[in-house]
């Protein structure tokens, strides 16, 4: 009689710890799609900031990459959001209120993407390990992926 105690302890313990492992995995995956609408944010606003610098400015092509950033759809958003950069690291004889929000937004946003992918990191490290994987516990969620980006902080 002991052992069927044994045993159905030992059950409850590995579907405890199952339970943990899948709630462990639902909250990285959901802090990962916070933290990549956290930085969609950033970015919608650094290209609203280069949009009012470009106005400022009277600067067409830094206008056109602004509108193209927050045009993109999420298969072009890096390339976008890289051309973005190249642009306002190259601007020069800007008025200086509107320099400086950019620079602030810009900060914000570096500091946003280094958050995303610190939080996919984690995420992507639970997918791999083994107990996960064995049970998929990780199928209902889609796969976070990085955002590699040039560094858009401005100074």
């Amino acid at each position: 009689m002991w052992w069927v105690i044994a045993v159905v302890a030992v059950v409850v313990a590995i579907a405890t710890y199952l339970t943990w492992l899948a709630a462990r995995v639902d909250r990285l995956h959901a802090r990962a799609a916070a933290a990549y609408a956290t930085l969609d944010a950033h970015l919608v606003r650094r290209a609203v900031a280069a949009v009012a610098l470009a106005e400022a400015a009277q600067l067409p092509t830094l206008m056109y990459a602004a509108r193209i950033a927050l045009d993109a759809g999420p298969e072009d958003r890096e390339v976008a959001e890289n051309d973005l950069t190249r642009h306002l690291r190259s601007v020069t004889g800007a008025p200086q209120d509107v320099l400086d929000s950019l620079v602030h937004v810009s900060r914000r946003v570096a500091l946003a993407r280094q958050v995303h992918n610190d939080v996919v990191r984690d995420a992507l490290a639970v997918r791999r390990r083994p107990l996960i994987r064995l049970f998929r516990l990780a199928r209902k969620h889609p796969v976070p992926a990085y955002f590699d980006v040039d560094d858009p902080s401005l100074t």
